[in-house]
């Protein structure tokens, strides 16, 4: 009997030809890879943007340095929602609420802290430190609530994402004003520290949660029987169940798992300023989640997505923002960029769904 032939592959990672074919191939196929590129090309024109007219190296290193310090941090909230939108849209789903969800639980945040007349813990003689710690573990656990309210709406209550989370965030946003109108609150000092303290002089905290959050998630969605359980309901819905998968469960769990970072993010932001404008805080949030989920490679008809790949998109939109600053382009017209970015995405996922 002749030996089976092999197979006649023309992958450039296994046959070793050229870099250019071994880059296409990786461009083509490997999403993680070409999203880094466009980061990657995006960090060198911000550092080309910035300049070199400095008196020494390490001048010049502590300017871009700080620059991108600035960068992470201002943008580690939203990085963190954007974590959590990723695994909503892996399921097929969408949620419009998140920058209504970091009002309402910014504003609780407020309430309960506040030094003055209207403080929640104050006014039953909880202080100091036991009152943030206490805090923050009741916010957490509002937003933990609030995401299952709409995962329920979503779940048992057959309401499509779109139009539960769009609720949620209509009544979030007007609940939040009509309570919180004419209130000034004065938030403790040591609260500030939580992303206001330094490490080595610089004040990094922000960017730290950031981190320690993308790769516990990162390591639920590769490691974990839930991360698992979330591709096979975006992926085929009813397949899941045929396979025992509870899909209710599966969804309820990750639009709890959403609020409760979004309640992370109202922590974070408002122990940077003190305060938090309910007008205006977190309108348009919703967008620069999703778009930094798609950029970042997650197919928004579910079923994939990648933690890390979000990580590189809120870096890309982050980067972009910056350099659109840099040019001096008006603000108004910034969310322009980020649209077409998000639609050429899309597009890409189609090209490469239909190859």
């Amino acid at each position: 009997m002749k030996p089976e032939l092999e197979n006649n592959t023309t992958d450039p990672v296994k046959t070793k030809k050229t870099f250019i074919e071994w880059f296409s191939y990786k461009w083509s196929n490997d999403p993680l890879f070409s999203i880094l590129i466009a980061l990657i090309i995006m960090v060198i024109l911000q550092t080309l943007t910035l300049g070199f007219d400095y008196d020494s190296v390490g001048e010049w290193f502590g300017a871009w340095m700080n620059n991108w310090i600035n960068i992470l941090r201002n943008n580690a909230g939203i990085g963190i929602i954007a974590l959590g939108m990723t695994l909503v849209i892996m399921t097929g789903g969408i949620d419009l609420a998140v920058g209504s969800t970091l009002v309402i639980t910014g504003a609780f945040t407020m309430y309960l802290l506040d030094t003055g007349s209207g403080g929640i813990l104050a006014a039953v003689g909880v202080t100091g430190v036991p009152a943030i710690i206490l805090t923050v573990i009741l916010v957490m656990a509002f937003g933990y609530l609030l995401g299952s309210l709409i995962g329920v709406t979503v779940t048992k209550g057959k309401v499509p994402p779109f139009i539960a989370t769009l609720g949620a965030m209509m009544i979030f946003r007007s609940v939040t004003q009509h309570f919180a109108q004419g209130y000034n609150t004065t938030v403790p000092m040591e609260f500030l520290q939580i992303s206001s303290l330094k490490i080595g002089n610089l004040m990094i905290m922000p960017i730290i949660y950031w981190a320690i959050i993308a790769v516990i998630l990162y390591y639920v969605s590769k490691r974990t029987t839930f991360g698992r359980q979330i591709i096979a309901v975006g992926s085929n819905e009813r397949a899941a169940k045929l396979s025992g998968v509870n899909v209710n469960k599966v969804k309820l769990r990750v639009y709890a798992l959403m609020g409760l970072l979004v309640s992370i993010a109202a922590i974070i932001q408002v122990s940077r300023i003190g305060s938090m404008d309910f007008s205006n805080a977190g309108r348009g949030m919703e967008m620069d989640a999703i778009a930094a989920a798609v950029v970042g490679g997650t197919n928004m008809l579910g079923g994939r997505g990648y933690i890390l790949g979000t990580v590189y998109g809120m870096l890309i939109i982050a980067v972009m923002n910056n350099l659109l600053n840099l040019f001096g382009v008006p603000p108004f017209l910034r969310d322009a960029f980020k649209g077409v970015i998000v639609i050429v995405a899309v597009l890409l996922q189609r090209k490469e769904k239909s190859a």
